[in-house]
Order: C-alpha cells, then structure tokens, then sequence
C-alpha cells in the first residue's frame, strides 16, 4: 500500500512534496505573516495551589504533582494573522512557558516569512531552538504554530486541512471515550472505552488490588463485546505491568497506555516482548520523528499515540504515521478526537481510533468546537476549510484573551 507521504515513508527528515501534492494553491502563492500571537487557552479549570501542610519527602504524591504547563492545563491557543487578511490558529502546549517561547523566539522568526512553506518553517523553528528545546515546551510551541500554518493553507484554498493533502483515506474513524464512568461512554454511543486514574505502584500490594479490581470490574460493567483499554499515565514500573497485565488477562485489554515513564525505552520494549494478553501503547509524551523512531528501532510500542498539539503538529505527525504504517505499528493519536488528531487519522493507511475529545465533556463548549461531528460510535470528518474551526471574538476574550 502506498504511503501518503510518497517513497521514503517519512523515515528521513526530506522528501515531501509540501503543499503542491494536494492541490488546491497555486506555485509561487505567499501568504505573508505579520502577527505570531499565543495565549494559555483556558480548556479546563487548572489545579489551584495545594492547601495545607507540605507534602512529606517520600508522600507518593510527590510524583504525581504535574504543574501547569503539561497535559489540558497547559494548552494553549496560537493566532497567526497574515497581511493577505487571513487568521490561522493552532492548539499547542506548554502553557505559558511555552507562550514565551513564541513571543520572544519563534514569533519574530516567523514575521515577514511566507505562511504557506509550511514544512520548511517547520525545520527552521526546530533547528533554531534544539538548543534549548527538542522537546517539550519548546516543541510543543512549534506544534500549536504549525497548526496555524496548516489551518492558514487550507482556508487559502477554500479546503480542509485533508483535503488539501490529498483526500481522507476512510469515510469515518471509531471512536473511544476516556473516563472512569464507562456507562456514560456507552450511553453517548462509543463502542470502545479507556479507563484511567491508577494507583501508584508506590502504592504496593493494596494499590495492586485496588487496580485490578477496578480492571475487572469495569470489564463486567462494559459487557463482553466492548473494547476495553486503560491509560496507567506513567504510574507504575516494568515488574509491576508484567504481574498486573497477569492478574488481568480475562479483561481482554485492547491495550495498556503508558504504563511507564517516556524515557524508559528498555523496559517498554521489555514489556512488549513479554507481555502477551494485551498491546502496549505509547508516544503520547514523545516528540517529534527522532522520538517515535526510537520507539519502533527498540521495539517498544505495538501502538504509538502522537498528539499533535504536542509532538511536532501535523508536519511532523505526518512522518510519524508513514514510519507507523511501514514498521506494521498501530496508530492511535491522543486525542485523535480533536479536529486535529482526526485529520491525521484521515491522512494515514493505518485503521487507528479517535480518543474523545469534547464529546460528553459537559458544559465545554471550547472542546466541543474543536470536536467533528460524532454518530453511532464514529467520528467524522471536519467539514469547514483549514481545521474548521473559527473562534469568534466573544469566545477569543472568554478563552484566551491574550490574543485579542
């Protein structure tokens, strides 16, 4: 089957044919660029400072304190205004740190350039800041600009995002809900649901019965025929996944999300030899090509999960999927139910799911504008030109006001 990035499959940084391979804009078109804005996108409420006493040197929450620049808490929204008149805009991380970023290195870099040389925008940024970055918040950055870059060409050329690069590769993505209350899942229509929220394996014998309870149980509430996975969020290590994956094997798990820390890649690839009743997904906290192809050199995912608000967006999500899909590896974006995700899934070869993203989360309305349509337990595809999403002034200053 061929791959949608051409011969090399994306396993070197060249090859691609940039904008000219979908259509849609003319050679020699510029778009110039005249304001880089970025503002911490207020998605969801960030943890407050925790009250009380400080924590004890060895309490185990001491390794669960992640901060506001990681995960939702740290999203931000980057703006992209062009000369021509046209607004693009990406979502990135690394909260404000990651808005620093943009406002005093890769902003100005980007001022005066040509928006539509999206890919070779993309090299310029990652090599200007590999000295302090590589991945991130620096990377994370890159991933909310070159979103924008994205939604500015296609909204040039009158298309979605994957349209302009050639079309989608299926009508429709399977969808999957992630939360603990797995009834809701099913009752909004998902056919598949990943669980999450684990004790430590600090927290010994008594966290392992806990889990496996909680596995166990969730399998009976869900019934037979649903798939079933679970996101352990880095909390355990490689000698606990290997007895916890045992004492769970009647679950029929359809894989196991990040059971360790990202740089562990050794006891990864350990799980993924010895580890027979389920498959071992990871990526979600990796970056860029060079990271995902050392996951696939040592053989430590079955499925890799790139979140392109993250990892490098959809230039670099692109040369993810094609190294996915050449080494036989799944792909199933974090949160591929996002406008964003899903148009990588549309673009690649591999049969992948979209993770929820919006969909049932109540009272959201700046995740569920960035969520496409939802029907009998697939996602469909975005339908407005660029990402097709458009933020009004009123939801601009109610969500992010940093870049009014």
């Amino acid at each position: 089957m061929p791959s949608f990035l051409g011969k090399d499959k994306g396993l070197t940084r060249g090859g691609f044919l940039g904008l000219g391979g979908g259509g849609g804009l003319a050679a020699g078109e510029r778009l110039e660029i005249v304001s880089v804005k970025a503002a911490p996108l207020r998605i969801r409420a960030a943890a407050g400072e925790r009250k009380g006493p400080p924590l004890g040197d060895f309490d185990p929450q001491r390794w669960r304190t992640f901060g506001p620049f990681s995960q939702l808490d740290g999203a931000i929204l980057v703006q992209i205004r062009t000369k021509e008149g046209l607004t693009g805009y990406g979502l990135g991380g690394g909260g404000a740190a990651g808005c620093l970023a943009i406002e005093q290195h890769l902003g100005p870099l980007l001022r005066g350039t040509n928006a539509l040389n999206v890919e070779l925008l993309w090299e310029q940024m990652f090599s200007s800041s590999s000295f302090y970055g590589r991945r991130g918040v620096a990377i994370q950055a890159i991933s909310g600009i070159d979103l924008a870059l994205w939604d500015l060409a296609g909204k040039r050329a009158g298309l979605p995002v994957y349209r302009l690069l050639g079309g989608p590769t299926q009508a429709k993505v399977m969808g999957y809900y992630t939360g603990n209350d797995v009834e809701h899942g099913m009752k909004l229509g998902f056919r598949a649901v990943k669980i999450a929220s684990f004790e430590s394996f600090r927290s010994g014998a008594a966290g392992m019965r806990k889990n496996v309870e909680k596995i166990l149980d969730a399998r009976k509430r869900v019934g037979p025929e649903v798939r079933l996975m679970l996101d352990a969020l880095c909390a355990w290590d490689v000698e606990y996944t290997i007895e916890l994956a045992a004492r769970v094997a009647e679950a029929r798990l359809y894989f196991m999300e990040e059971p360790l820390l990202p740089d562990d890649m050794d006891g990864y690839a350990r799980l993924c030899r010895e580890i027979q009743t389920t498959r071992i997904a990871s990526g979600e906290h990796e970056a860029t090509i060079y990271g995902f192809r050392e996951l696939l050199r040592n053989k430590a995912a079955h499925i890799l999960q790139p979140d392109l608000s993250w990892s490098g967006g959809l230039t670099d999500g692109r040369k993810v999927a094609a190294a996915a899909e050449a080494a036989e590896v799944g792909l199933i974006p974090h949160r591929g139910g996002s406008v964003y995700g899903m148009t990588l899934l549309l673009l690649a070869h591999t049969t992948g799911m979209a993770e929820s993203f919006g969909t049932g989360e109540s009272g959201n309305e700046l995740m569920e504008m960035m969520t496409p349509k939802f029907e009998d337990g697939y996602y469909l595809p975005p339908t407005g030109p660029g990402f097709g999403v458009d933020f009004s002034d009123a939801i601009l200053r109610k969500y992010a006001p940093g870049v009014i």
